[in-house]
């Protein structure tokens, strides 16, 4: 990476952690919440990172747009025109963040083409930073800490440990986690489960109820610089700027050796 690009993984890294300290203002008491078109949960923390980390990357990078989860529907549907630009999950978890858990996370990624070429998952609760960019490699710093490479593990099919969705595991996921006897699960909210994956403490994250683009971007940058990989169900590599904002179900995983899918199936 030059000087220029370390300095603006940086300066993002710092842009997700006000944005998540903007967010605890609001943690951990009374939580309002407003409902959007999609049914989907919004409360005053999601709009006031939403706010701030628009600002701060409309003067970081005043000629690469932003897409944030809270942008208006213009603007998704003229992110198509867009070669590059940043794609944002102000606080992603938000039922988590509602229920006073702190499995929630700020996620910022640059997208080029149809695939995150930056990505930078920020954990408000604790204070911990993952971000991983192309080339460069994955890291993760904890407060007081210097950062550290992170890298996928291979996969023990024997000893595998099964990352689901607390509230989005579906009846398929749940027959997988009955039919591996010795493999253990961790359930989390949010981004965390592609970042524990990365960090090489778990193997699989199978994803087969609706996510968008801003849920994802991010970790995933974070996952594939980390060594690992997210594919649709074809095999294909998970991207962006699709003429959906929805993505197609999806496998998240740290070694690509093993068949996933099969393993998903049964067969």
């Amino acid at each position: 990476m030059t000087n220029m690009d370390e300095a603006l993984v940086s300066a993002v890294c710092e842009v997700a952690r006000e944005a998540g300290r903007a967010t605890l203002q609001f943690h951990g008491g009374a939580v309002s919440v407003e409902r959007k078109g999609d049914d989907s949960p919004l409360t005053a923390a999601d709009k006031a990172a939403h706010a701030l980390i628009l600002d701060a990357l409309r003067r970081l990078t005043p000629d690469i747009p932003v897409l944030s989860e809270e942008s208006s529907e213009k603007d998704v549907a003229g992110r198509r025109a867009w070669s590059t630009f940043w794609l944002v999950d102000p606080l992603d978890g938000t039922k988590e963040f509602i229920k006073g858990s702190g499995e929630f996370t700020v996620n910022i990624a640059l997208i080029s083409g149809i695939g995150p070429v930056l990505g930078v998952v920020h954990v408000p609760v604790t204070g911990v930073t993952y971000w991983g960019s192309q080339g460069a490699g994955a890291f993760v710093a904890r407060p007081g800490q210097a950062p550290v490479a992170i890298r996928t593990r291979p996969a023990n099919l024997e000893r595998l440990v099964i990352v689901a969705s607390k509230d989005h595991a579906g009846p398929q996921v749940e027959a997988l986690l009955q039919r591996l006897t010795t493999a253990s699960t961790a359930n989390l909210g949010s981004s965390l489960k592609f970042c524990l994956i990365a960090e090489g403490k778990a193997d699989f994250y199978p994803r087969l109820q609706p996510t968008c683009e801003w849920d994802t971007g991010a970790a995933q940058c974070v996952l594939e610089a980390a060594g690992g990989g997210v594919t649709d169900l074809t095999g294909r590599r998970l991207v962006y700027n699709k003429e959906q904002i929805l993505n197609p179900s999806f496998l998240a995983f740290g070694d690509s050796r093993p068949d996933w899918l099969a393993l998903l199936e049964g067969r």
